[in-house]
């Protein structure tokens, strides 16, 4: 009995065992909160908050026994997908770290990311000095010879360290290619190309549920660049090299990767690019998985890209003092059209409508026609305002964000602005009035 007592009251503090994650971020004043996620293949699940201290910049999440071993995210600020860092927890220890937006995460307790670090840091370190040998020019084939032992031997070395650990397999994924002779640098820059993906395994669980296999991806996207080949020609090259090795990947895990990449070649305004992406790998895992929303998304984006037909849509227009039906494709009044989307109850808009219209009227006469879309839930406070505008094409836009034209364009604020070309072909989408302007004064010019 008295064993079985000790038993029971051993067991609350068996089950609550707590182990931490705690750090300082600096400068304390910039940062505010810290989030904490546990990290899956295809989902991030909140843990914890805490209060970043505005003297100490330090933060701290308890974990207790439920708290499993794997991949944890810390989120500093938002966007969160743009501000976190990983960390392993193993579930044994304590971690214990410091955080800079310039200098990184740097672990001061906790064995696997210590390692990790270290590892990182060491074969950083010998990739330099491979560098260095190639930039010298030098000749001396046992020097470099040497150099790529180093590196093979501190893969090993790691490698054997981290036996039994999380970390392990990270160390295995970043093994580099180690030439067996000497390479001139050409050969050794193809054959790092060539052999970029051979240790990544894009199933293991793990690493899906870091963000090492998006650094991977984005570093041979952008980083493996040719001479020869302009970006565009570029990027898709090396797009259909990875995916090659992403294709083992479960749909699910694809999608994540594809669609960060999707959106980093549009941000970047490689439309044709992204349009790639789509067309050749990203729309096809859409249909697998029945995801209506991303083949939807995909569609819109291709549709309103620079160089494709404008969606048309019904408008009104005055001729001989009468308003006649007409549609957008069918206007032969300039020689380009800015339309754009606002609403009378958009502070935003009343305020750059009227500089629209005066910038407008500087341009050379048949240069520019508005074709104005009022988003409105309601049309008389817009048509007292259409009246300001009377050299406008006016579009009532009923149902404001529930409406099929600023569907059609993809419309989720105003104003929003597009230029067509004289056949209605998509030319520019400024992200503001000073983008318009800057356009056509760079146009005059």
């Amino acid at each position: 009995m008295k064993r079985l007592l000790y038993l029971i009251l051993l067991l609350p503090s068996f089950l609550f065992a707590q182990h931490s994650i705690k750090g300082t971020f600096s400068p304390a004043k910039d940062y505010n909160f810290a989030l904490l996620y546990k990290v899956t293949p295809t989902l991030s699940a909140y843990i914890a908050n805490s209060e970043v201290d505005k003297e100490t910049g330090g933060f701290e999440f308890q974990l207790d026994s439920t708290h499993t071993k794997g991949i944890y995210r810390v989120v500093y600020a938002v966007p969160q997908e743009d501000y976190n860092f990983d960390v392993i927890y193993n579930g044994k220890e304590d971690i214990e770290l410091t955080f800079n937006s310039e200098t990184g995460v740097m672990f001061q307790k906790s064995s696997e990311n210590k390692l990790l670090a270290s590892y990182t840091n060491s074969m950083s370190m010998v990739t330099q000095s491979i560098g260095n040998f190639f930039r010298s020019g030098s000749k001396k084939t046992k020097a470099l010879k040497s150099i790529f032992k180093t590196q093979q031997d501190t893969q090993h070395e790691f490698e054997k360290a981290a036996q039994g650990m999380i970390a392990l397999e990270f160390i295995k994924a970043n093994k580099p290619f180690v030439p067996s002779d000497f390479e001139d640098l050409e050969t050794y820059k193809n054959q790092l190309k060539s052999h970029y993906f051979d240790y990544v395994d894009f199933n293991n669980p793990t690493l899906q549920s870091s963000s090492f296999l998006e650094e991977k991806m984005l570093n041979y996207v952008f980083g493996m660049s040719s001479e020869a080949e302009d970006d565009a020609t570029n990027y898709k090259n090396n797009i259909n090299v990875f995916c090659d090795a992403l294709k083992i990947a479960p749909y699910g895990v694809q999608r994540i990767l594809l669609v960060d990449l999707w959106e980093q070649m549009a941000d970047l305004g490689f439309e044709s690019v992204a349009n790639y992406i789509s067309d050749n790998y990203l729309m096809t895992v859409a249909k697998a998985l029945n995801d209506k929303e991303l083949i939807s998304g995909l569609t819109i984006f291709k549709t309103l890209s620079i160089g494709k037909k404008a969606p048309d849509f019904p408008l009104k227009i005055k001729k001989e003092g009468k308003l006649i039906d007409t549609q957008l494709s069918k206007l032969d009044l300039a020689k380009n059209y800015i339309v754009v989307f606002w609403s009378s109850t958009c502070s935003h808009c009343l305020d750059e409508i009227p500089q629209l219209k005066t910038f407008v009227n500087s341009l050379d006469k048949g240069l520019a026609k508005v074709v104005a879309i009022g988003l409105e839930d309601e049309p008389y406070n817009w048509k007292s305002l259409t009246y300001d505008y009377p050299n406008f094409i006016h579009v009532y836009g009923e149902g404001k964000w529930d409406n099929e034209i600023g569907d059609a364009y993809n419309v989720t604020a105003t104003p929003t602005y597009f230029i067509l070309d004289k056949d209605k072909k998509i030319i520019s989408k400024p992200e503001n009035f000073k983008a318009l302007q800057a356009f056509f004064n760079t146009t005059e010019e």
